[in-house]
């Protein structure tokens, strides 16, 4: 699991120096953590997100991001309360969730989300 600063969420993710309205970079889609060392309910996150990188390699990217340490990006996506997790389909919009989910909820999510066939 990658730790996310601002130039690489630039990169990898979404450019919004660059663009105003979404524009996804990478090239699987992902989950973003945003998270502080601090927050219970954080630590009790890390620890299906560490499995679900395992059992989705190759499919989807799973990335975190410091609240602490990158505070511009988490003031961009209006970070509020931690964690918040945001949802990057490969295309469409993006999809954010707030507070520790479980295991299922996640798997759930990504089957609906990052996974779902693409309508024609």
């Amino acid at each position: 699991m990658e730790h996310l600063t601002k130039q690489a969420f630039l990169d990898k993710i979404f450019n919004y120096e660059a663009n105003k309205d979404w524009k996804f970079e990478g090239k699987l889609p992902c989950i973003i953590d945003f998270y502080a060392d601090w927050c219970q309910p954080c630590q009790m996150v890390a620890p299906i997100l560490e499995e679900l990188s395992t059992e989705y390699e190759g499919k989807i990217d799973i990335f975190k991001v410091d609240t602490e340490a990158e505070q511009e990006l988490a003031a961009t996506f209006g970070i509020k309360s931690i964690p918040s997790i945001l949802f990057c389909p490969a295309e469409g919009q993006p999809q954010m969730a707030q507070g520790a989910l479980p295991k299922d909820s996640f798997k759930q999510a990504i089957d609906d989300i990052l996974l779902k066939p693409k309508m024609n």
